[in-house]
């Protein structure tokens, strides 16, 4: 059932941008109060970990995350997951090893599996290749108070279907309010209570897709965190530079504006 699921979910996904808008206009996207936003923002560790068994179970039928080293679930302000339970996690991947020519299980020097079907975009980076906000009238001002939205836009498409179909030339599509044009070849992936979670948190259909939305942004940006510290480090010490160049600049001219022109 849950292999149908994620099979489901690889048309719409599938789709590039370009072909998306131009069956419509934007679609909405919410809002979504994500712990690694703003220049303080840090991953929710136990969010990720929820959000990697969203993908483990549902996701990764038919998406893969290539671009994703294994042992980079064990990093701090990632999953942080020990490295017995990444070998562990890895070893339910077969990967190709050529020196072999044969398939072996996975071990953490490994990267992610590639998607299972031609079809099937990979998820590596996709909370960045999706922007969820956009304008005013091409300004920017969304993006510059919000960012750029991509795990908003994964959010709200798994969680914007309305319970309506149609049928097209053969094609079952469902519309859904996220959705560049209202309308999406992908079955509903999630439902309340699809996947249980170890730690007793809710899960609803909401709660998943936001956890799993988190969990592709980390995929996309993992050294985010260490970015944002040396982005604050940058602007104290630039901060102090330019107080020092100030008082130098005030030191230096002082006796020569102090001076009268008669």
């Amino acid at each position: 059932m849950l292999k149908k699921l994620a099979i489901s979910a690889t048309a719409a996904l599938a789709l590039s941008a370009g072909a998306a808008l131009a069956a419509g206009a934007e679609g909405h996207v919410e809002d979504f109060d994500f712990s690694f936003e703003g220049p303080f923002g840090t991953y929710d560790q136990n969010q990720l970990q929820r959000g990697l068994k969203v993908y483990t179970e549902v996701c990764s039928a038919c998406h893969g995350l290539r671009y994703v080293p294994l042992r980079t679930l064990s990093d701090e302000g990632g999953p942080n997951f020990t490295e017995e339970q990444v070998r562990a996690y890895a070893s339910r991947y077969e990967v190709y090893d050529e020196e072999i020519d044969d398939f072996r299980a996975a071990t953490p020097t490994d990267h992610f599996p590639q998607s299972s079907l031609e079809t099937a975009p990979d998820l590596s980076l996709m909370a960045k290749a999706r922007a969820g906000f956009h304008g005013p009238y091409g300004t920017g001002l969304n993006q510059l108070f919000k960012g750029i939205g991509g795990p908003e836009y994964i959010a709200s498409l798994l969680t914007g279907y309305t319970g309506e179909e149609k049928e097209e030339a053969g094609t079952l599509y469902y519309e859904n309010t996220a959705f560049p044009g209202g309308w999406i070849a992908m079955a509903p992936p999630l439902s309340d209570g699809l996947v249980e979670y170890a730690d007793g948190h809710d899960n609803s259909a909401h709660h998943m897709a936001e956890d799993v939305a988190a969990f592709l942004m980390w995929a996309a940006e993992p050294k985010m965190m260490a970015r944002k510290h040396a982005g604050l480090t940058g602007v104290i010490f630039l901060t102090i530079l330019t107080v020092l160049l100030y008082l130098t600049n005030k030191r230096l001219w002082a006796p020569v504006k102090g001076k009268k022109t008669g």
